[in-house]
C-alpha cells in the first residue's frame, strides 16, 4: 500500500491592519472640534445684522454714520423704541390679524388634502397632487395683475381679509406636501381597521389623523407664520394703507427728507422679533416635525 498523502496545510489569514484607538480619537475630535468651529463662524455670520440694528437703535442721531457703524454706543436712547413701537403698532396689530388666520387656515387646509391624497387614493389623485405642487413655483409677480382684478370683483380688495384669502390660497401646495409625506408613514392598517368598523373619511380624519398631527401642524405653523409675516410683495400692492402690514409700514417709516436710521432700525428689530422668537422657543418642534415625518413605516 502506497503511504498516505500530506494534507496540505491551510494558508495563513491575511494580516488585518488595526489603527490605534489613540490616533481614531483624536481624528474624531479634531473633526467635531473643526465642526463647532465652523458652526460657530457661521452663526457669528448670520447675527452681524442682528448686532448692527441692536447697536444702531441704541444710539443717538448724531452717532450714526457708516464710520461708526461697527462701535458700541456710548449711550443707551430707548426713545428710538418708544418712538418706532408708536409709528409701527398700528401695523403690528395687522400683521398679527394677518399672520394669525392665514396660517392656521392653511395648516388645517393643507392637513385635510394631505390626508385624502395619502390614505383615500382615487383615480388621478397623483396628478391633482402634482398639479397642486405647481403653486410653490408660481412666481408672485405673475398673478398680481389678475390677482388684483379678482380681488376687486369680489369686494376684498383693500384690506387684510383679503391677504389673509389669498395667503391661505398660496400656502395649500407647500403644507399639503408637508402634511402629505406626514401622514404617509402613519400605517394604513389604522384606517382599513376604521373603515371597517364603520368610521368615515371625516370621523377618522378627527378621531385618529389629527391626535397624531401635532408634530406636522407645528412645522407647518412655524413656516406659514414666518412666511407671512414677512412677506411684501401682497401686502403692499392688495392693501390700502389703513390695512398694511408691518413690513410695508417699515418701508415707509423713513422721512422724505432725513432717514432716522436709529428709528430706522429699532423699528426693524421690533418688527423682526415676533420671527425670532417663534423659531428660538418652538424650533426644536419645527426639527422633530421634520424628523417625523422622514421616514415611512
Amino acid at each position: 500500500m502506497s503511504a498516505p498523502a500530506t494534507a496540505a496545510r491551510p494558508a495563513p489569514p491575511p494580516a488585518v491592519r488595526v489603527t490605534p484607538v489613540a490616533p481614531r480619537r483624536r481624528r474624531a475630535r479634531l473633526l467635531r472640534w473643526a465642526g463647532v468651529a465652523l458652526l460657530s463662524l457661521m452663526a457669528v455670520f448670520f447675527l452681524l445684522p442682528i448686532y448692527v440694528m441692536l447697536i444702531t437703535g441704541l444710539k443717538s442721531f448724531e452717532e450714526v454714520s457708516l464710520a461708526t457703524m461697527w462701535r458700541l454706543p456710548t449711550g443707551i436712547y430707548f426713545d428710538n423704541f418708544a418712538a418706532a413701537f408708536r409709528a409701527l403698532r398700528p401695523n403690528l396689530l395687522n400683521s398679527l390679524a394677518l399672520t394669525v388666520p392665514a396660517a392656521v387656515g392653511s395648516a388645517v387646509l393643507g392637513s385635510f388634502n394631505g390626508y385624502v391624497l395619502s390614505k383615500w387614493r382615487f383615480r388621478g389623485s397623483q396628478t391633482l397632487f402634482t398639479l397642486l405642487l405647481f403653486g410653490m413655483f408660481i412666481p408672485y409677480q405673475s398673478i398680481l395683475i389678475p390677482l388684483v382684478q379678482f380681488m376687486q370683483t369680489i369686494n376684498l380688495y383693500g384690506g387684510i381679509p383679503g391677504l389673509i384669502l389669498v395667503h391661505i390660497v398660496y400656502g395649500i401646495p407647500i403644507t399639503t406636501l408637508i402634511f402629505r409625506n406626514y401622514y404617509a408613514s402613519v400605517p394604513t392598517e389604522l384606517v382599513e381597521a376604521s373603515r371597517i368598523d364603520g368610521a368615515d373619511m371625516f370621523r377618522i380624519y378627527r378621531h385618529i389623523m389629527l391626535p397624531l398631527s401635532p408634530p406636522a401642524f407645528a412645522v407647518v405653523l412655524i413656516w406659514q407664520f414666518t412666511n407671512i409675516w414677512n412677506e411684501f410683495l401682497f401686502a403692499i400692492v392688495l392693501t390700502r394703507p389703513a390695512s398694511w402690514p408691518v413690513t410695508v409700514a417699515l418701508n415707509n417709516l423713513a422721512g422724505s427728507q432725513i432717514v432716522e436710521w436709529n428709528v430706522q432700525m429699532s423699528g426693524a428689530l421690533l418688527a423682526a422679533l415676533p420671527t425670532l422668537a417663534v423659531y428660538v422657543l418652538l424650533g426644536r418642534y419645527f426639527v422633530r416635525g421634520l424628523m417625523a415625518g422622514a421616514m415611512k413605516g
